[in-house]
């Protein structure tokens, strides 16, 4: 959308164009030095006049012309406006492609108000000192600000500025207005005790001490500007999103350049081109689904990774994480095979034996059934069962969860989610259900809060269980100690094998949230996998978190499924030929059985 202010339609947006006029106000400024309070007067007025009409950016890739008008697009004009609009008021995040200005455009906001505007206080932040200010690095935020100063006319920048008197290592003042900005590298302690107009956070996504960055400034100020790519969903930038911040999105679509030729796919799977303009004769897309242009076909056979893409171009969060599973491959198992439940309640049993007394259906319940039930009360057409345990510590930060998958089809039939029962508590749950489901193959993990939900396991008698194995031999030798043991090395393998099913198409899961949880899953520096936000030193989300405790039950079940298959292979009767005999007999059979009355009908 284009926006509107007071001069700033007055200067030709074209490069020739402005080139020209800026040459014509320099020579009447000449001419009519009175002429110059008229402009510093506008300025003042309208932040893009003074961008588009007086201020140069640099870009290495022009060569040899790197110092070129920072013209604004619109969607930069647009942002330009938001982002002064937050100084002193509200948190913004930028959330952007990468290579669409946005740092450029963060600190010009902060140079036209330190310009402008009467005693105003700004800080610069980056994870490290020399991306704030170091002399010749125009990675630097300094050098960008500095840049802005040093390539506009003389008769513009503050009356009385002199660099070497009032630009410091780290600040710039400005003897006119009182304004300051002042930098600082991220520490945890950032900002503390200090009072700012507005502090911007650039690339915060990568600050390792983002949650402690959040605390400190969050007194300091009432405007923070949080600006970056995304980097997954392990750090305090995508907290920050979570929430109810301002944002404010800059992706690539929206700059003129990469978007020529905009296309995509209609719900058919067929091309639908967005912009026939710009798009080329003959040209061959990728029909995939995703917002595409010839700029971003071939930025993509830059990429090295899926993940470089989703971080540098996509705005994709969760891609952008290194994801243990491929989001397309979820996807389409979600739109292949997620269901709603077909019944919902809870299990009532007796609370000194857990034996099963009757479900009792709510649509509040913890139980989600992807099965009918049948006259006894219990889930039908349904052969033996895994069940799979995630035990929480019950205080709700996480989920206990269950997992029940038919051994026989390969399907999910049962998910249980609870953050408030105890391990001891969900252990009597646990075997309740297992009894309910015909003696379902119970599997958990044995680490942590899973010592006590085993411990009443084996307290309730109940024997149809994982023992542990000896995993690393080939006879693998089963032992007498109950429940999986969970190490770095056996759970890459664990989560190996459900990944492996899930792709292969071996594994039907009808619950949509736990293939979304999948998603959340991501390698760590390591070489492990966990959870995306189980590997913080601090969690912000307090109670009700996900943790991925449903991907960890589903896990266990798969790993119990396989277990008995290859323990008590499934008999299935051989084909009797249509018309032969046995097939005769069969059929009179059947027939018979039906006019008794006593059958399914």
């Amino acid at each position: 959308m284009k926006v509107s202010t007071p001069f700033a339609h007055h200067i030709p947006k074209d490069l020739r164009g402005n080139l020209e006029w800026r040459a014509a106000v320099h020579e009447r400024v000449m001419r009519e030095p009175g002429y110059i309070d008229v402009i510093r007067e506008a300025c003042a007025a309208d932040p893009l006049f003074y961008l588009n009409g007086f201020t140069y950016t640099f870009d290495p890739r022009l060569e040899p012309f790197t110092r070129v008008p920072f013209i604004l697009y619109d969607f930069q004009e647009e942002a330009i406006l938001e982002l002064i609009r937050a100084i002193t008021s509200h948190d913004l995040l930028l959330e952007k492609s990468r290579d669409m200005g946005a740092s450029w455009l963060c600190v010009s906001a902060f140079e036209w108000c330190w310009h402008w505007r009467e005693g105003l206080s700004f800080l610069m932040v980056s994870r490290v000192e020399d991306y704030v200010d170091q002399a010749g690095n125009p990675k630097a935020l300094f050098w960008k600000f500095d840049y802005l100063l040093d390539y506009q006319p003389a008769w513009l920048r503050p009356v009385g500025y002199e660099k070497s008197k009032h630009r410091r290592k780290m600040h710039a003042e400005n003897p006119a207005t009182g304004s300051v900005v002042d930098g600082e590298s991220t520490t945890g302690r950032v900002a503390r005790g200090d009072r700012r107009t507005a502090i911007l956070l650039d690339e915060f996504a990568a600050v390792e001490q983002g949650q402690s960055v959040l605390r400190a400034t969050r007194d300091a100020t009432k405007c923070r500007i949080f600006n970056s790519t995304p980097e997954g969903t392990n750090n305090a930038f995508f907290d920050m999103r979570e929430t109810n911040i301002r944002k404010l999105r800059l992706h690539w679509s929206e700059h003129p350049v990469k978007s020529l030729g905009l296309y995509t796919t209609d719900d058919d799977g067929n091309l639908k081109i967005l912009d026939p303009v710009g798009y080329p004769g003959g040209y061959k897309p990728i029909l995939d689904g995703k917002l595409r242009s010839p700029w971003y076909d071939e930025e993509c056979e830059r990429c090295v990774s899926p993940q470089e893409v989703a971080q540098e171009l996509d705005i994709d969060y969760l891609g952008s994480g290194y994801q243990y599973f491929r989001a397309e491959t979820i996807q389409e198992m979600i739109r292949k095979y997620a269901r709603p439940p077909v019944v919902i309640g809870d299990l009532e049993y007796d609370a000194d034996t857990a034996e099963a007394i009757r479900f009792v259906e709510n649509s509040e319940g913890r139980l989600r059934l992807w099965s009918l039930l049948g006259r006894d009360d219990k889930p039908s057409a349904i052969h033996r069962v895994a069940l799979g345990a995630d035990v929480s510590a019950g205080t709700g930060a996480s989920n206990s969860c269950l997992a029940a998958y038919d051994i026989v089809t390969h399907e999910k039939i049962l998910e249980y989610a609870n953050p408030y029962i105890r391990p001891e508590d969900f252990g009597k749950a646990a075997v309740a259900i297992a009894r309910w489901l015909g003696n379902a193959f119970l599997i958990w993990e044995s680490n942590g809060p899973g010592r006590q939900f085993g411990s009443r396991v084996v307290e309730l008698g109940y024997g149809h269980i994982y023992l542990r194995q000896q995993e690393e031999a080939i006879s693998k030798k089963v032992s007498d100690i109950p429940g999986w043991a969970s190490t770095k090395e056996k759970k890459l393998v664990l989560m190996g094998a459900y990944r492996a099913a899930i792709e292969k198409g071996d594994c039907v899961n009808r619950s949509k949230e736990a293939m979304d949880e999948t998603l959340e899953y991501i390698f760590t520096p390591d070489g492990s996998i966990d959870h995306s936000r189980a590997t913080r030193k601090v969690d912000p989300s307090g109670a009700k978190a996900n943790h991925g405790d449903r991907v960890m039950a589903d896990a266990l079940a798969w790993r119990g499924t396989m277990e008995r298959t290859r323990r008590h292979p499934v008999f299935e009767p051989p084909t009797i030929p249509v018309g032969s005999l046995a097939w005769r007999n069969k059929m009179r059979e059947e027939m018979a059985h039906k006019n008794e009355g006593d059958g399914w009908y």
